[in-house]
C-alpha cells in the first residue's frame, strides 16, 4: 500500500477553477501541466491513483489528453459532478482501470476506507473505524477532528497526491466519539 495515492477535484483546463478556488496558475494549460506533474512526481507507473472525482473540463481530447500525461497505469476513477462526459462514454472510462461512484478499499488487516466524491456525515462501517475519504469541497468544509474523514483534494494538499502514510498519520490524530471507532484504526 505505499505505493497507493490518493486525491481529487483536478478540474484539469477548467480556466475558471483557478479564480473559484484561488489556485496560483495563469492559465489552464500551465495548471494542467503543473498537477500531472505533481502526480508523476509522487505516484509511480506501477502504483495505484484514487481519483475522486473531478477529474478534467472540456472536450473528449481534452479529457484523454490529461490522462495521456499521467504516467501512473493505474488511476481508479470515483466520479465526480464535472465528470459527466466520462459516466457516459465508455472509451473514456477504458483509460481507467475503474470507473464507479463508490469504492472501498481495506488497508493492512483491519483498515476499511470508503471513498466517494462527496463528503458523507456516515458511511459504510462509519461506526466500527472506517475511514471516509472524499473531495468535492475544495477545503472549504471545517475539518472535525471527531470524524474519520477529510478532504483529499488538491486544493488542500499543495495540488499533490496525498500518500497512504500521510493519510493514516492525520487520522491517528482524530478523536472519534464513537466507542468502536478506535478498535480497527492502525
Amino acid at each position: 500500500m505505499k505505493d497507493t495515492w490518493f486525491t481529487a477535484d483536478t478540474h484539469a483546463w477548467h480556466g475558471n477553477i483557478i479564480g473559484y478556488c484561488n489556485r496560483p496558475w495563469m492559465d489552464s494549460r500551465e495548471m494542467t501541466h503543473a498537477l500531472a506533474d505533481n502526480i508523476n512526481d509522487c505516484v509511480p507507473a506501477y502504483g495505484t491513483l484514487y481519483h475522486l472525482g473531478d477529474w478534467s473540463w472540456g472536450n473528449k481530447m481534452w479529457v484523454q489528453g490529461f490522462r495521456d500525461m499521467i504516467n501512473c497505469n493505474n488511476i481508479v476513477l470515483v466520479l465526480g459532478n464535472h465528470d459527466k462526459m466520462i459516466r457516459k462514454d465508455r472509451d473514456l472510462q477504458r483509460m481507467f482501470t475503474k470507473v464507479t461512484d463508490i469504492a472501498e478499499l481495506n488497508f493492512g488487516k483491519r483498515q476499511k476506507i470508503v471513498m466517494c466524491h462527496y463528503s458523507m456525515r456516515v458511511w459504510n462501517a462509519s461506526f466500527h473505524g472506517s475511514w471516509h475519504l472524499y473531495g468535492h469541497s475544495h477545503g472549504t468544509l471545517p475539518e472535525d477532528p471527531a470524524s474519520l474523514s477529510f478532504d483529499v483534494g488538491v486544493d488542500c494538499w499543495d495540488y499533490k497526491p496525498v500518500s497512504m502514510d500521510q493519510i493514516a498519520d492525520k487520522m491517528k490524530k482524530k478523536e472519534p466519539k464513537w466507542k468502536d471507532a478506535t478498535s480497527s484504526r492502525q
